[in-house]
C-alpha cells in the first residue's frame, strides 16, 4: 500500500507531459515506470531507431512517443517536465531553453528520493564512491541478516539495477543505498536522509563549467537535509571540511590522519569508530548499534583491498553504517569478507613474474595517484583516453621513481607525456620511457614487453574511455581479455 506521500507524488505526475532524454540502461526502467503511472511519455535520444533496437523492443507495447536523431531536443519547451539521463549535460542550450520556459528539469534519482518510503543513503565523491557504496550495502545486509531478516537493502544509483523499478516495493524498515555522481546530484532538490561526501578533487571539468559548479553539484547531497539527518564527510579533504561547516544535519567525519570528534578514523593498524550520543540509535531504520565510546571495527592488516585510499573508503562506510545503527560485529565481518569491486585495483593475471592490475575505474589523475601509491612493485603504467580537461602534473610528479615505463593511448597521450617530461625536468631525473600506441591492444602489448619479472603492469588510465570504449567497464574487460590471451600465448611458448 502506498504512503500518503507516495500517493501525492504519483498524483502530481499523472497526466503530465514528460520528456525522457536518453534511452539507455538508466532511463528504460524510468520510461516504463512513468508510462505505467499515466504519464504522457516521450522518449528522446540523439541516436536513430536502428541504433536503439534492443531498447525500443523492451519498450514495445507501452504508450510512448519518440523523438530520435537530429533535433531530438528541440521540442523540450513544450513539456511539463524533462528527466535527464546522468550522461546528458544539463547545460545544453535546448535544455536551458526549456528551463527558461518553466519546464521542470529532473532525474530518476530525484524521483526515487521523493518516492522512497525507506530511509535513503547517498554516497558521492570524486573517487572511491563505488567501493564505499558497495561495502556499505554489504555491511547493512549483514546487519539486517543478523537482526531483522526480511528487510530489504537496495543498492543502486550510479551502479547496479535502476532503483526506480523497485522503489514502490520498499517500506519504512528497508534501506536504499545510492552511489551518486555530480551529474545526478546537480538536478536534486531533495537530499538523502544519510549522505556521505568522501572527497572533492577536480573532475568532469569537460562538462561542469567550473570547479565551483562541480562543488555546488556535489553539495546538493546534503543541501536539502533536515536537522535530524546525518552527513558524513572526509576530514582529510579541504573542500569536504568546508561543506561540513554548512551542512544542516548531524555530522560525522572519517580520517586516516587523525582522530575525529565523531565518526571513523585510523589509529595505527586499527580502524576505529568513535560513537557518541545519537549515533547508532537505529532511528533511520538500522538495527541499533553501540551508543558511546571508541570501538575497534577492523584492523588494516585484515583488509583484502590495498592502498590508503581504500582504508578511507572502509572508514567512510563504517561511519555511514554507524549513523544507521549497524553493529560493529556486522561491520567487522563484512569488511573482512570484502575483496573489492571489479575494475578497481583488480588482479587480472600473472605472466612470467609480472602481475597485471585492472584499475580501469581510474578516470581521473587523482584516482591514478591512489593506484600508484597502493602498488609495491615497479610499475609499467597504461594511461590515456578521453580528455576531461584535468591536469596531469601532480600524477606525473608522484609517478617518478615508481613508474619506469608509460604506455599511452588516446587523445591525451601527448598531454600526459609532456607532464612526465616536465615533472622529470623539475626533479632533475630521467623521465620514464614513453611508448605511444595507436590502439588499446597495442598499448597493452607494449606494456607487457616492457615489463620485467617482479613488475606490475597497471591499467590506470587517468582518463575516461570515450573514443576507445563505451565506458570504463568495457575497457577493463578488454584489458582482462588481452591478459588472458597473452597468458595463453606464454603457456604455449613454454610447452
Amino acid at each position: 500500500m502506498l504512503t500518503d506521500a507516495q500517493a501525492g507524488v504519483l498524483r502530481g505526475l499523472a497526466g503530465k507531459r514528460a520528456a525522457i532524454v536518453g534511452i539507455g540502461v538508466t532511463n528504460v526502467p524510468l520510461i516504463r515506470f512513468l508510462a505505467g503511472q499515466g504519464v504522457q511519455v516521450t522518449a528522446c535520444d540523439q541516436k536513430q531507431e536502428n541504433s536503439l533496437a534492443s531498447e525500443l523492443t523492451s519498450l514495445a507495447g507501452l504508450d510512448v512517443q519518440y523523438l530520435l536523431g537530429p533535433g531530438y531536443l528541440d521540442a523540450l519547451p513544450g513539456f511539463d517536465i524533462v528527466y535527464l539521463s546522468p550522461g546528458v549535460n544539463p547545460g545544453q542550450p535546448e535544455i536551458e531553453a526549456a528551463r527558461r520556459a518553466g519546464v521542470a528539469i529532473s532525474s530518476e534519482i530525484d524521483l526515487v528520493l521523493r518516492l522512497s518510503a525507506a530511509p535513503t543513503v547517498g554516497i558521492t565523491g570524486s573517487s572511491g564512491k563505488t567501493t564505499t557504496t558497495t561495502l556499505t550495502g554489504l555491511i547493512l545486509r549483514e546487519d539486517v541478516r543478523r537482526h531483522h531478516p526480511g528487510r530489504q537493502v537496495l543498492v543502486g544509483g550510479n551502479i547496479g539495477a535502476p532503483v526506480i523499478e523497485r522503489v514502490l516495493t520498499v517500506g519504512p524498515d528497508d534501506l536504499i543505498v545510492l552511489e551518486l555522481s555530480s551529474f545526478q546530484l546537480k538536478l536534486l532538490e531533495v537530499s538523502p536522509r544519510v549522505a556521505a561526501v568522501l572527497n572533492v578533487t577536480p573532475n568532469h571539468l569537460d562538462v561542469h563549467p567550473s570547479m565551483e559548479d562541480y562543488i555546488w553539484s556535489k553539495e546538493n547531497i546534503v543541501r536539502y537535509q533536515r536537522d535530524d539527518d546525518w552527513a558524513v564527510f572526509g576530514a582529510d579533504n579541504d573542500v569536504t571540511q568546508l561543506m561540513a561547516e554548512r551542512a544542516p544535519g548531524q555530522i560525522m567525519f572519517f580520517s586516516v590522519s587523525r582522530p575525529v570528534p565523531r565518526g571513523a578514523f585510523l589509529d595505527g593498524d586499527r580502524l576505529m569508530m568513535r560513537w557518541s550520543e545519537g549515533a547508532g540509535s537505529g532511528d533511520l531504520g538500522g538495527s541499533g548499534g553501540s551508543g558511546t565510546g571508541d570501538t575497534v571495527v577492523a584492523r588494516r592488516s585484515d583488509l583484502k583491498i590495498p592502498g590508503m585510499h581504500n582504508v578511507q573508503n572502509v572508514l567512510a562506510a563504517v561511519a555511514v553504517c554507524a549513523a544507521l545503527g549497524a553493529e560493529p560485529g556486522s561491520m567487522r565481518d563484512a569488511i573482512a569478507a570484502f575483496s573489492g569491486v571489479e575494475h578497481r585495483l583488480e588482479p587480472a593475471g600473472e605472466i612470467d613474474g609480472v602481475v597485471f592490475i585492472n584499475d580501469s575505474i581510474a578516470t581521473t589523475p587523482s584516482r591514478t595517484i591512489a593506484a600508484l601509491t597502493a602498488m609495491e612493485r615497479p610499475i609499467v603504467l597504461i594511461a590515456g583516453g578521453y580528455d576531461k580537461h584535468l591536469p596531469f602534473d601532480e600524477m606525473a610528479r608522484l609517478a617518478l621513481g615508481r613508474v619506469h615505463t608509460v604506455a599511452l593511448v588516446g587523445v591525451t597521450a601527448d598531454k600526459i607525456a609532456q607532464a612526465f617530461e616536465e615533472a622529470a625536468g623539475k626533479a632533475g631525473v630521467e623521465p620514464p620511457s614513453i611508448i605511444r600506441a595507436d590502439t588499446f591492444r597495442e598499448a597493452v602489448g607494449a606494456a607487457r614487453l616492457a615489463a620485467r619479472s617482479g613488475d606490475a603492469v597497471l591499467l590506470s588510465p587517468a582518463c575516461a574511455s570515450y573514443g576507445l570504449f563505451r565506458n570504463f567497464e568495457e575497457r577493463g574487460r578488454a584489458f582482462k581479455q588481452l591478459v588472458s590471451e597473452f597468458a595463453a600465448e606464454a603457456g604455449k611458448a613454454g610447452e
